[in-house]
């Protein structure tokens, strides 16, 4: 039975409501830019937000942001790694726009006052994984998400045009005959409910880390604006890839915790449980070959030394230059007793990046008009089967810009103020049919991370969807809290993913199949999903 298209009863008419020009959705990079770039034009915005506004991907991001800014750079050579990190997939037109209208849009980060490490009065521009040229701008050494987070927060906060609502939950999307005329909003707080009508309805929610046990991701990123997207009818792409970033601290009792690829890029080893240094072996870029490469790696290092780790070696590099460049790595493998400088620091695989999502042109368009998707949340093929890295905050600025140009040229109002909405079909839970929630997301998390993850099967694949499918008697009933709704996110796009990686029978990028270990070259196409 398909999926009810909503995850809880309502009426509009019933309840309070409120009109944008612009109503977007998240509060990382792709949805912060987003609003700034609609207020310069003077529009009403308001940026909902399911926790604070700086609980997002970006905040936690250390690598920096890649832009071709130094006269030994081009956009041309960050086009060419980026499309042979994308294996195949990449939409050429998207990456030469994101390569070509990204510095500027950097320049515009550092108007908002973001404040970028120098040296010597230049930018002090790092390299990482499968990048040819230093050409990663970072902050306070490897704090760069967190100092982008701050300048977009503080100039968005400060805008009078943009109405910022934290602990504001999308719910799920109003749409009518192909267009969506807004959403519909649950205040965290009290669960209470709002309509929010918009010309633009812009989704910039983030990722999915936490459908794996162990993630990067903040506890936010449960894949909503995918989930409510494709429940409204939208097309989602891309799905089967995900990006396992190669090195999150390992230690019994830490967080897991990233350890930034520039970490690599500034020259560290990887090592096996045996000290042997592994990476020349697999790939001519050893350390910085892309991240799917030495992400299979250090899982083929796990298993023939039956390890649950490996090691990330900087003790050959000069104390100082740890010190300036990794302070917050530092500190935080100190709190848990490990001197970065002179021990190894273990690390492991995992879920970091969704290079799929939301299907989008080169303008943040989808298949529903008036719904737009940028970020983490959307797919329009810029970063293919395995995105390049410290690609990710400039995909958030480039095309979070562009949907704001798109909407001004085209200058149509789809919504009707006659339109109401009404879902009564889900049933209310009572104490014979009491779902226990945190149950079913823990099992998504152990069914994702153990079939879905970073090495697939079909086997693997069809059980994790038979288990899937035997969980969706959660939708028939009515969600009455945001921990609820998250929960049927979670199921909603597990499935998905799971779907996408049974159909795809070939190896590329962030998708790896077992039983189908090699690229076949009549899959260099999308997998496409719809309602």
């Amino acid at each position: 039975m398909m999926a009810p298209s909503y995850v809880m009863n309502f009426d509009t008419r019933q309840l309070p409501q409120d009109e944008y020009e612009y109503v977007v959705i998240g509060s990382g990079i792709a949805g912060l830019y987003t609003a700034y770039a609609a207020s310069r034009s003077g529009a009403r915005v308001v940026l909902l937000t399911k926790h604070a506004a700086d609980d997002s991907n970006t905040d936690k991001a250390q690598g920096g942001i890649a832009a071709a800014l130094s006269t030994s750079d081009s956009p041309e050579l960050h086009l060419e790694d980026t499309l042979s990190a994308g294996a195949g997939l990449c939409d050429r037109e998207a990456v030469s726009i994101l390569v070509n209208e990204g510095p500027d849009r950097v320049r515009d980060l550092i108007e908002m006052g973001a404040n970028f490490d120098r040296k010597d009065g230049k930018f002090a521009l790092t390299r990482e994984g499968a990048h040819s040229r230093r050409r990663i701008l970072h902050a306070s050494g490897d704090a760069t998400g967190a100092e982008i987070q701050r300048a977009l927060t503080e100039r968005v906060r400060g805008d009078g045009n943009i109405r910022v609502l934290e602990n504001h939950l999308a719910v799920d999307l109003l749409v009518k005959e192909n267009v969506c005329h807004g959403v519909l909003a649950m205040n965290c707080r009290n669960n209470d409910l709002k309509v929010f009508w918009g010309k633009a309805v812009i989704l910039a929610t983030g990722g999915l880390g936490q459908l794996y046990e162990h993630s990067t991701n903040p506890d936010v990123a449960t894949g909503d604006g995918i989930a409510i997207a494709y429940r409204a009818g939208a097309e989602v792409m891309d799905m089967e890839f995900i990006q396992f970033h190669p090195t999150v601290l390992y230690l019994p009792g830490a967080p897991r915790f990233l350890i930034s690829e520039a970490v690599r890029g500034e020259g560290a080893y990887l090592r096996n449980r045996y000290g042997d240094r592994f990476m020349p072996r697999y790939h001519p870029l050893a350390e910085l070959a892309p991240r799917d490469i030495v992400v299979r790696a250090i899982l083929s290092e796990m298993d023939t030394t039956a390890s649950q780790r490996v090691f990330l070696d900087l003790s050959h590099l000069p104390v100082d230059l740890i010190n300036e460049r990794f302070p917050t790595i530092m500190k935080t493998c100190a709190s848990y007793g490990l001197d970065i400088t002179s021990e190894p620091i273990p690390v492991a695989p995992f879920a970091h990046y969704m290079m799929g999502g939301v299907k989008t042109n080169l303008n943040g368009e989808t298949s529903i008009n008036g719904l737009y998707a940028c970020g983490e949340t959307a797919c329009l093929g810029v970063h293919g089967a395995n995105r390049l890295a410290s690609n990710s905050l400039l995909d958030g600025l480039v095309f979070g810009g562009r949907i704001v140009e798109w909407v001004k040229k085209r200058n149509i109002d789809f919504r009707d103020n006659k339109c109401y909405f009404i879902n009564e079909q889900l049933l209310p839970q009572s104490s014979e049919s009491e779902i226990d929630y945190t149950t079913v997301r823990k099992d998504i998390k152990v069914l994702m991370s153990q079939y879905a993850g970073p090495v697939r099967t079909a086997q693997g694949l069809l059980k994790a969807l038979g288990t899937l499918e035997g969980m969706g008697y959660i939708n028939r009933y009515n969600a009455v809290s945001p921990f609820e709704i998250e929960v049927k996110n979670m199921l909603e796009v597990g499935h998905l993913v799971a779907e996408a990686a049974l159909m795809r029978t070939e190896s590329r990028g962030g998708h790896y199949r077992m039983d189908f270990p090699q690229p076949v070259e009549r899959w260099l196409k999308h997998v496409i999903i719809r309602r």
